[in-house]
């Protein structure tokens, strides 16, 4: 991993993406969605993630996070890994088109990496951009929340269910977070 793409404070803020391979449009799905929303809530609960924004975009994951427990990157890893089984499992469960694509799709670039056993689902890596200020700060979550209005989701932030927008409105959303005051 190069040096650019770590967590170099253990205890810092950070804006993260987190990428499906060959940027497949996955999350147009809402069941797929989910595997993201309840994996977060189980990162909140049970690894010590903090979640301060969030927002899935059909083929990515943009989050604003820090950890409690230590190396942001072991939970990131976790929870790709633990997606990465939950999407196989859904995608052999619901009626979806693009089944045997994504298969095909997941298993090659899967075939590429050793350390892979059977499917790839995301991509290496995710980002991290560390938010050292508020204004850095201010910039990433307005940056994360209007990513739906700028791909023409929704018209305003708060509309779009898969986001933190809503509580940051005063909704409660689907997943646990701690508002940026």
């Amino acid at each position: 991993m190069s040096e650019k793409c770590k967590f170099h404070d253990p205890e810092g803020i950070y804006f993260v993406t987190i990428t499906l391979i060959h940027w497949i449009d996955l999350f147009t799905r809402k069941e797929f969605k989910h595997v993201l929303v309840d994996a977060l809530n189980h990162c909140v609960d049970k690894k010590g993630l903090v979640v301060y924004a969030w927002v899935i975009m059909p083929s990515h994951i943009h989050l604003i996070i820090r950890s409690r427990s230590g190396d942001p990157s072991d939970v990131i890893r976790d929870f790709k890994k633990h997606t990465s089984r939950e999407i196989l499992k859904v995608l052999g469960r619901i009626n979806e088109s693009r089944k045997e694509w994504l298969l095909r799709a997941f298993a090659k670039e899967g075939e590429r990496l050793k350390r892979i056993t059977r499917h790839k689902v995301w991509q290496d890596g995710n980002h991290p951009i560390s938010l050292d200020t508020n204004k850095m700060m201010n910039e990433r979550l307005d940056y994360l929340h209007n990513n739906p209005v700028v791909d023409e989701i929704v018209s305003e932030p708060e509309h779009y269910l898969y986001s933190s927008a809503g509580d940051y409105a005063g909704i409660k959303g689907m997943v646990k977070v701690e508002l940026i005051s």
